[in-house]
């Protein structure tokens, strides 16, 4: 995905990646807009974790989820992946990509996922 081109992604253990790496030949990408503070998040992410392990389980399912995040620090963020998230990957924690990506699909409210691909 062109948007993704050069950008860096991390996971929920800290560990980076080139989003070109990660996402490769995926032919489903979403963007989930959240943050631990908020209550409605907090109640959809184990919902959409559970869906994207449904998904990745299946052989022929070609999905990943990027994590654009609302947290107001890095600890709150990957604490918050590791608490609830699926296996999947995160724009780095004050990238100005996020914002980048907020302002490109008119992020007003979170949660909200968006299928970009």
């Amino acid at each position: 995905m062109d948007m993704f081109k050069g950008k860096t992604l991390v996971r929920k253990d800290g560990t980076e990646c080139l989003a070109d790496d990660a996402l490769g030949s995926t032919k489903v990408v979403a963007l989930y807009f959240s943050a631990h503070w908020c209550p409605p998040c907090r109640m959809f992410t184990p919902v959409l974790a559970e869906a994207y392990k449904e998904m990745k389980d299946e052989s022929a399912a070609s999905v990943e989820v990027i994590f654009v995040s609302s947290d107001r620090a890095n600890n709150d963020m990957l604490s918050y992946m590791k608490e609830s998230h699926g296996d999947w990957y995160a724009v780095k924690f004050g990238d100005p990509f996020q914002q980048e990506l907020k302002t490109k699909y008119n992020i007003s409210g979170i949660p909200t996922l968006i299928v970009v691909k």
